[in-house]
C-alpha cells in the first residue's frame, strides 16, 4: 500500500472510529438489529437453496419416477409433437408423480417462499426507516443547521434568542442520552450526512431542507461521512460527532457563543492585525473583529477543533502552517486558494489562529 494511503486510512482511524456494526445510537442501533437479521436470513436462505440444489444433482430417480417417453426415441418433428403422440403434453395427468410434485415445488420455494420473506424485511425496513427521523410535533433537546459545501460542513447551532446561534465548522458537539434535531441543507451539489455509528445516511439537496435525528448513548467521538459522491475531494470531507454530558456540552456551546478572545500580548495583536489585513478575511470571520465573511469556515474557535480541512488533518501547528501556506498540496481542487505572503506574515497568522480556543 502506497505510503499516503496508508497515511489517510490511519488518520480516518485516529480521528475517531467510523463503523455501522458498532452502533452507539438508538438509530443506529436499529439499523444494526435489521443488519442482522437480513444477513442471517439472507445466509439462512442461501444453505436452503444450495442443499436443495445439491438433491436435485445427486438423488438418482426410481425406475417407476422416469416420464414416460424417457424410454423412446427422439420425436424428429419437436417436442410439440408430444401433444398429437400420447405424451405429457400440457395436461398434468400424464405425467409422473416426481414431476408434479416438482412444480409444486417450483411454486412453492420460487414464489411462495420469497414473496413471504421479502414482504416482512420489507415491513421491517419500513417500520426502522419511520422509527429514524423526525416528524411532526416531536422536539429536540438541540437543532443544528448543518450545510455541506465542496468539501466542508457549514454548521449553525439554532436558538430562538437573536444572536444566540453558533456558526463552527467540520465538527458537532451533542449532550449525551439527548435528542438532536439536525437540519440538513447542501450549498453546491447533492451531498449524503453520514455517522454511522450514531444514524443511518440522509441526501441533503440543493433548494431542500431535509431532516434527521442524532443521538449518542455514552460520551465518545464519531466520525461522519459525506456519502454521496460531490466532486474531486468527496472523500476527504469527514466530519467529526462529539458526545459530551450535558454540563460539557453546554460549557461548551457558551464557548461558541462568546467572541474571538483579545489577544494576550504584542505578537498576538500583531498577529490579529495580519490577518485582517490578509486575503482570509474575503472567505472567513473571527466573531469581534471587522473579519466577517461566510465563504469560508467560521474562525472564531479554530483552535478548539480537532482537525483541520474537514477531518483531513489533526489539529495541530504544523497542519495549520501548511494548510495556510499551501492547501492545494493538502486537498488538492479545495476552493481555498494559497494566499500570498511572507514568512512572517504566515508565521504571525498561524500563531494567532492558534490562540483562537
Amino acid at each position: 500500500m502506497p505510503s499516503h494511503a496508508l497515511a489517510a486510512l490511519l488518520q480516518a482511524v485516529a480521528v475517531a472510529p467510523q463503523s455501522a456494526l458498532e452502533p452507539a445510537g438508538p438509530g443506529a442501533a436499529r439499523i444494526d438489529r435489521l443488519w442482522d437479521l437480513m444477513l442471517w436470513s439472507g445466509l439462512a436462505v442461501t444453505a436452503l437453496v444450495v442443499a436443495l440444489l445439491l438433491v436435485a444433482l445427486f438423488r438418482r430417480r426410481r425406475p417407476d419416477e422416469l416420464p414416460p417417453e424417457a424410454d423412446r426415441p427422439g420425436d424428429p418433428r419437436g417436442e410439440h409433437a408430444n401433444v398429437e403422440t400420447g405424451g405429457r403434453g400440457r395436461a398434468g395427468e400424464g405425467r409422473p408423480r416426481s414431476e408434479r410434485l416438482g412444480a409444486r415445488w417450483m411454486i412453492a420455494g420460487g414464489v411462495v417462499f420469497p414473496a413471504i420473506v421479502l414482504t416482512a424485511l420489507f415491513l421491517l425496513s419500513v417500520r426502522v426507516l419511520g422509527a429514524l427521523y423526525p416528524r411532526r410535533g416531536d422536539t429536540a433537546a438541540v437543532t443544528i443547521e448543518v450545510t455541506g459545501r465542496q468539501w466542508w460542513w457549514d454548521v449553525r447551532y439554532l436558538d430562538s434568542a437573536p444572536g444566540a446561534a453558533v456558526r463552527t465548522a467540520n465538527e458537532l458537539h451533542l449532550p449525551v442520552g439527548r435528542r438532536v434535531r439536525v437540519r440538513l441543507r447542501s450549498h453546491d451539489v447533492i451531498h449524503s450526512f453520514w455517522v454511522p455509528g450514531l444514524q443511518g445516511k440522509m441526501d441533503m439537496i440543493p433548494g431542500r431542507v431535509t431532516e434527521t435525528w442524532l443521538q449518542a448513548d455514552s460520551a465518545g467521538v464519531w466520525r461522519g461521512q459525506c456519502a454521496e459522491f460531490c466532486g474531486m475531494q468527496h472523500a476527504k470531507m469527514a466530519l467529526v460527532v462529539v458526545a459530551e454530558p450535558e454540563a460539557a456540552f453546554t460549557r461548551w456551546l457558551a464557548g461558541e457563543r462568546a467572541p474571538a478572545a483579545e489577544p494576550a500580548d504584542s505578537a498576538g495583536l500583531a498577529g490579529r492585525e495580519t490577518f485582517l489585513r490578509s486575503g482570509c478575511v474575503y472567505c472567513h470571520a473571527v466573531r469581534g473583529t471587522p473579519a466577517h465573511a461566510t465563504v469560508g469556515p467560521d474562525l472564531t474557535h479554530v483552535a478548539g477543533r480537532r482537525t483541520l480541512a474537514a477531518g483531513e488533518l489533526p489539529n495541530n501547528a504544523g497542519n495549520l502552517y501548511g494548510w495556510i501556506a499551501n492547501p492545494q498540496a493538502l486537498k488538492p481542487g479545495s476552493h481555498m486558494p494559497a494566499v500570498p505572503m511572507t514568512n512572517e506574515e504566515l508565521h504571525a497568522i498561524a500563531r494567532y489562529l492558534r490562540s483562537l480556543r
